[in-house]
């Protein structure tokens, strides 16, 4: 009977047109939007390309809203950041009852890593170099938000940062290209799935396009300025590989890119997205992202608003400026009414496939809603997919893991900071859910071992930092007793226990948009509040909470356990639990270099030599690239990470030495897990190109495999290397393999590999 309604409202509302709506394929998609647009007014498709906020809507007040009256007059495309069935259900009722021509609305939201049931944030989810896992957790998050109204996410971000003083890098993938790529692939597919109409799944949104990660001093929303070999090597494959995943929408950056912010960018926008990559799908802006031309220097609101749609962005997210310039611009020749056709045919397109045009209450189940939510079958894969994500990088005589007996102090800021666990970006989560750190261990003993807990600190000693950078309720209840009292108690609690536990760090919102720094080291008062705790002789483990890579070069040397568990998600506190105790032995592997202080900024793994390299072995030379107080190396590098057991890598054992052409290279490794417990190890490859016909990174990653040993066990894993794998964008941005000598590298991580040469002819 169901079938049939939707079947009568289509007859109903787009007849003639109904029919060619339930037909699939690229030809019944053009014939049904061509029968649409000859309807349309001017006015009605620059409507298709506005995308307002929800702003005032509430559930039983759409109709008396502000925005109602355009939902009439066909002047909005889609909302964002409306959630529940009831509310979006109400709006898109006015929306097809209401408009002259009765389109559907899309509706979109920051699903950025996970609905109600959130994970890692994205920079600690790539630590998890499980790509079946990722793509689950973006499965997940997909049903969910389908399952509450929602179509449209704003999501993968995958811009690549070298900078931890960027707040965004929170967002984000890490610093590589090859990791970060396989990451925007595994999470488009997680979103959208094998078919957009299936209404658990939702469109996805590439972002920020392009460069967004390299913006100069680590400033948000800053210029960024790189010449086009960089960009193609080194910055621009994550959003290539999203669009090779078929993704539906691209977001547009803040940043300017070759002097022209992104937004007015043609050959961005044009060139290399639609006629290179071939993309199909629409570009939204950023938040005003056109509005914001204007103080960028590029002319009024009508000037900007014809910049984008010439460079070829399509919907404008919150300005209205294209609602209420373009027509002006097309009677005054500024843009044409091709352009304008096809910014609203893409829009339309995503629409039809999205099945919007048979169901546009597809989304709009209040069973799936009720069932399909933050359920325990999603919370229970969170909590694992938290647990593998988390990064030891310290572990002194075995420190870790803990007995679950005895007393245990629990002290810091974060320690029972439920509010925090999710980190920055979790718009949809019920903060007060979340799992702490305190409940995560307290459930974990039971009644085998005592858990004292100690705040011990504030978060900062400057309240308005703190105030900063905990909006959005994620308040960490600032203590107004004085510091050396809190301190005290603290002390008094490690005093009666038999090991520490320090949760220490950032807070949600020190990291994310618009939370850049100049420090990253941890904040002063906390400092002192860890060095108070090792002086009294207890074991410490530090249980660090961050955004963003942080200086922790005094920590690595006096604090014997580190634990980087980043922001884990609603399950946070239990996860962590899960890795103190042994239930799960660490796994991550980082996905950032950790500098040693922020004078190294920006440091990153797949650096080029420069033509004074410093020796081997070697901390200073003069009139060599170094500094005169610090190393050159990193403090963790990039693929790092220790476990509770130990592997060892034998030799690489190549097929062949010597090859031609499209000829393959086996190159093989065993690894054995020589400890006593199981676990899990990211084997990872990287090659080097010794002579270019352009100079050429240190090494490079180039594939890797997350592996499971049992004590004792060895295994051999093989790397299939083939030209493909050499290919590199040249000076003039042709991308192929020059033959020649290459270095083959596998390891536990970019700086201890095992090593192996070969050379490649044509």
């Amino acid at each position: 009977m169901k079938l049939l309604q939707r079947f009568a409202f289509v007859l109903l509302v787009f007849a003639p047109l109904g029919l060619l709506a339930q037909q699939s394929g690229d030809a019944a998609m053009k014939i049904f939007i061509d029968g649409l647009m000859k309807k349309m007014t001017i006015d009605e498709k620059l409507g298709q390309l506005n995308l307002p906020g929800a702003g005032d809507i509430t559930t039983g007040q759409a109709s008396s809203s502000d925005i109602a009256k355009k939902f009439a007059q066909g002047k909005v495309g889609g909302l964002f950041n409306i959630k529940s069935v009831a509310k979006i259900k109400e709006v898109q009722k006015l929306a097809v009852e209401k408009s002259r021509l009765k389109i559907p609305l899309l509706f979109g939201m920051d699903v950025i890593h996970g609905y109600q049931t959130v994970f890692p944030i994205p920079l600690g989810l790539s630590c998890n170099w499980d790509m079946k896992a990722i793509e689950q957790s973006a499965r997940i998050a997909a049903t969910e938000a389908s399952a509450d109204g929602i179509c449209w996410t704003f999501s993968p971000m995958v811009d690549i940062s070298r900078d931890p003083r960027w707040g965004r890098i929170s967002e984000g993938n890490g610093e590589d290209a090859y990791l970060g790529s396989e990451i925007a692939k595994a999470m488009v597919r997680g979103y959208q799935g094998d078919n957009l109409s299936e209404n658990n799944t939702i469109m996805a949104c590439v972002k920020h396009y392009a460069l967004y990660g390299a913006a100069e001093a680590g400033r948000d929303y800053n210029t960024t300025d790189m010449s086009r070999v960089r960009m193609f090597n080194e910055y621009l494959p994550p959003y290539k590989a999203a669009v090779d995943a078929g993704v539906g929408t691209v977001m547009a950056s803040f940043n300017e890119v070759d002097g022209l912010p992104a937004s007015a960018n043609k050959w961005l926008m044009t060139d290399v997205l639609r006629k290179q990559w071939g993309f199909k799908g629409f570009v939204v802006t950023d938040y005003t992202g056109i509005n914001e031309m204007i103080d960028h220097g590029l002319g009024d609101l009508q000037a900007v608003s014809a910049k984008a749609l010439n460079a070829g962005v399509d919907m404008d997210m919150v300005g209205e400026g294209f609602l209420t310039t373009l027509k002006k611009s097309l009677q005054e020749g500024k843009v044409t009414q091709r352009q304008i056709d096809n910014a609203c045919r893409s829009i339309l397109e995503a629409k039809y496939k999205l099945g919007l045009f048979l169901d546009p209450y597809r989304y709009c189940d209040e069973k799936r809603a009720a069932t399909e939510v933050f359920t325990d079958a999603n919370r229970k894969v969170a909590r694992k997919i938290a647990a593998e994500s988390f990064v030891l990088l310290k572990n002194q005589g075995n420190l870790l893991p803990l007995q679950k007996s005895g007393t245990i102090a629990l002290i810091g800021p974060l320690a029972d900071a439920t509010e925090n666990m999710t980190g920055t970006w979790s718009v949809a989560a019920d903060l007060s859910k979340s799992i702490s750190v305190m409940a995560g261990l307290k459930d974990a003993v039971g009644g085998n071992a005592k858990i004292l807990y100690a705040k011990g600190s504030n978060l900062s000693e400057d309240s308005l930092l703190e105030e900063r950078a905990t909006m959005f309720g994620k308040t960490l209840h600032r203590d107004n007793r004085s510091g050396p009292a809190l301190l005290q108690e603290a002390l008094a609690v490690a005093n009666q226990s038999d090991v520490i536990v320090a949760a220490l760090g950032e807070s949600a919102e020190m990291s994310g948009e618009s939370s850049s720094r100049t420090n990253i080291e941890i904040p002063q008062i906390q400092k002192e509040l860890l060095q108070a705790l090792l002086k009294t002789g207890k074991p410490v483990v530090l249980v660090l909470f961050t955004g963003r890579p942080l200086a922790l070069k005094w920590e690595n040397e006096n604090v014997p356990a580190i634990l980087n568990v980043w922001f884990g998600g609603s399950e946070a506190g239990s996860a962590i639990a899960d890795v103190i105790f042994g239930d799960v032995n660490p796994s991550g592997k980082l996905s950032t270099t950790f500098p040693q202080n922020v004078g190294q900024v920006p440091i990153f793994y797949n650096h080029k030599n420069t033509g004074r390299p410093l020796g081997d072995g070697k901390w200073f030379q003069k009139f060599r690239s170094n500094y005169l107080d610090v190393s050159n190396d990193p403090l963790y590098p990039f693929g790092y990470g220790l476990s509770y057991t130990h592997f060892d890598y034998g030799d690489i054992k190549l097929n062949r030495s010597s090859l031609k052409g499209n000829q393959t290279l086996n190159a093989s490794i065993t690894v054995t897990n020589s400890g006593s417990k199981d676990g899990k190890e990211t084997v990872q490859l990287y090659i080097r190109d010794v002579v270019g016909s352009t100079t050429r990174p240190v090494k490079e990653l180039k594939g890797f495999q997350k592996i499971e040993l049992k004590a004792g066990e060895t295994k051999t894993v093989t790397f299939k290397i083939t030209p493909a794998d050499l290919k590199f964008y040249n000076y003039d941005l042709k991308y192929d393999w020059e033959p020649g000598e290459f270095v083959i590298m596998i390891g536990g991580n970019s700086r201890d590999i095992k090593s192996a040469k070969i050379n490649w002819t044509k």
